[in-house]
């Protein structure tokens, strides 16, 4: 079980760190670290659906940044 808090913006983030969750969850999906020019975004708004599905990643231009993710997305399990 995850120990997380909701932040006075509405991010899940880790009682222990202070990490946002969906920086984590998309880290884990893509297998690498966030580089500091790129932003995760919820496709449906709602800032607690951390699902793998829900997640995309665009530049801080708003571009969108297209992956190839080994297995799919659907396939992914978060396993903090």
């Amino acid at each position: 079980m995850i120990n997380s808090y909701i932040d006075d913006k509405g991010y899940e983030r880790l009682c222990d760190s202070g990490k946002l969750v969906h920086r984590l969850v998309i880290e884990r999906k893509l297998g690498r670290k966030l580089k500091p020019w790129e932003t995760v975004h919820h496709r449906n708004k709602n800032r607690l659906d951390n699902r793998p599905i829900n997640l995309y990643v665009t530049r801080l231009t708003g571009a969108p940044i297209e992956y190839q993710v080994p297995g799919g997305i659907a396939d992914y399990v978060l396993g903090i």
